[in-house]
């Protein structure tokens, strides 16, 4: 049985927290959470600070209530390291430590991870951040980036070689900080939902969902059954549109090209459909908290419904293509092997994940609605290379055109909108966990009379990219591109 139950009956439970529990602990507690975390017993979904306390969100999906927050104050701005023990938080405390100044006791890692030497404190430059040191005869290194060819986000990695072979991988991320942490400070709910649909635009309907399903936990309120199940319409055409951009683009890097033109056709199909429906190519803005900002007519039910078919026909000979072509499945096929075993301690979601063994899908455990009403499988391989990651994005996308099915046929009738005019009356702290296409992303926020007070968001990529870092290991630099690509990590969603 799960210690989750035991460290929220030892902490103080805070009222206003919802749809799952929050405790604030001691230093004992956090640590006794932090050795669990290491040996398995709990997932880290999250960590973040705010000014004097920091917070560690814990999966146990074996427990009652499978989430919970745990809080620990830490007025003198220090607190016991979750990532000596659980190497997963280290960039997650680094962050906490630029942003707020909290620093991690006993870490095995106090460089500035988000902080460049900009900021105006005692950070270094960026030109002097202290790259991990590597020793052996005959290596040398490949800085590679921030710049890159092609409009692309910024990331440095420094590679050290052995010859054609990669000893190891470092990345220097950050460049694309925005400061999303104190825009949300202060804003009030709707300017707060458009600022958060814009942290990562390949995610923007996941963004949407996650930040109006939280609101929503943290004011008590329920969304019209129309409106729940047209975010999920939204929310399966946004994974099938980047899946088959992702298809295209993995295959492209292996130097075959027509997958890329073949699969932006169908991904062309997609955007515009959703643009037609719904006012907008990446559904921006669409989810508000409350509902959805507009409904779907009997010409985009229509055309939605055509959509489903057309792509079913259209998909399938580019997977016989894929599957048939020799030259590719040599360059995917036991490259870039990211082991179960790691993919489990990181708690890696979406197809990283589940490439490797790790069946995990928010949309199942903890679940959310629509989705307990529907059918849809979970893909899983074992294999943990590029083409385990290529077949879980087609498994995927097949899934997702089944769900679309089901939601265009049972689309209930009703309003798509509540007001919430007046329900903002007092404090509340909501959260919420939703798959979005690379995997869930974590919203964790306070409102006090009508504005954000808090609020901390977590992309999929944080527990990804360090995983990038080891499946590059002792292949070839040339099949950086193939890897990286197969993992399409979000530095935006990253950076914040």
């Amino acid at each position: 049985m799960t210690v989750l139950p035991e460290l929220l009956a030892s902490g103080y439970r805070v009222g206003g927290h919802y749809p799952w529990p929050c405790a604030v602990v001691d230093e004992t507690l956090w640590s006794a959470a932090a050795a669990n975390l290491a040996s398995g017993a709990l997932t880290l979904l999250s960590l973040w600070g705010e000014t004097g306390r920091i917070h560690m969100a814990v999966l146990a999906e074996d427990a009652p209530e499978p989430i919970a927050v745990l809080s620990l104050d830490c007025p003198d701005g220090r607190y016991p390291s979750v990532g000596a023990l659980h190497p997963p938080a280290i960039r997650l405390e680094r962050a906490a430590r630029d942003l707020f100044g909290l620093d991690a006791q006993g870490s095995p890692d106090d460089r500035p991870w988000l902080d460049h030497g900009r900021w105006g404190g005692a950070t270094p430059p960026a030109a002097s951040y202290p790259f991990l040191p590597i020793d052996g005869a005959g290596l040398h290194q490949i800085p590679v980036g921030p710049v890159h060819a092609g409009i692309i986000e910024p990331g440095h990695f420094r590679f050290t070689a052995s010859g054609e072979t990669v000893v190891r991988l470092e990345e220097r991320l950050g460049y694309v900080h925005k400061g999303v942490d104190t825009l949300l400070a202060g804003a009030q709910v709707p300017r707060a939902g458009r600022i958060v649909a814009r942290v990562s635009g390949d995610s923007t309907v996941a963004y949407g969902l996650a930040f109006a399903q939280a609101v929503e936990a943290a004011l008590g309120i329920v969304p019209p059954q129309r409106a729940v199940w047209l975010r999920a319409v939204m929310a399966e055409l946004e994974r099938i549109a980047n899946h088959l951009g992702d298809f295209g683009a993995i295959c492209n890097d292996a130097s075959f090209s027509i997958m890329l033109a073949h699969c932006a056709v169908l991904r062309e199909r997609v955007l515009r459909a959703a643009a037609h429906c719904f006012g907008h190519r990446l559904m921006m803005d669409c989810i508000v908290p409350g509902g959805v900002g507009g409904d779907l007519d009997d010409t985009g039910l229509a055309m939605l419904r055509d959509l489903v078919v057309s792509l079913a026909d259209a998909f399938e000979p580019l997977v016989s293509l894929y599957d048939n072509a020799a030259s590719l499945l040599d360059r995917t096929v036991t490259t870039g092997i990211l082991k179960p075993a790691l993919a489990r301690q990181f708690g890696a979601g979406g197809y990283v994940g589940r490439a490797s063994g790790r069946g995990f899908d928010a949309r199942r455990m903890p679940g959310y609605a629509p989705y307990d009403a529907l059918t849809f499988a979970v893909p899983v391989l074992t294999e943990g290379d590029v083409n385990a990651r290529v077949w879980i994005r087609i498994h995927e996308i097949r899934a997702s055109l089944g769900l679309l099915e089901q939601l265009l046929s049972g689309l209930p009738e009703g309003p798509v909108l509540m007001s919430l005019e007046d329900v903002f009356a007092g404090p509340g702290e909501g959260m919420a966990l939703v798959e979005a296409f690379r995997g869930d992303v974590l919203i964790w926020l306070r409102i006090v009379d009508g504005h954000i007070d808090r609020c901390h968001i977590r992309d999929a990529s944080w527990f990804q990219w360090p995983l990038l870092e080891a499946v590059i290991e002792g292949n070839i630099v040339a099949d950086f591109p193939l890897c990286n690509k197969s993992f399409n990590c979000s530095y935006s969603g990253h950076d914040l």
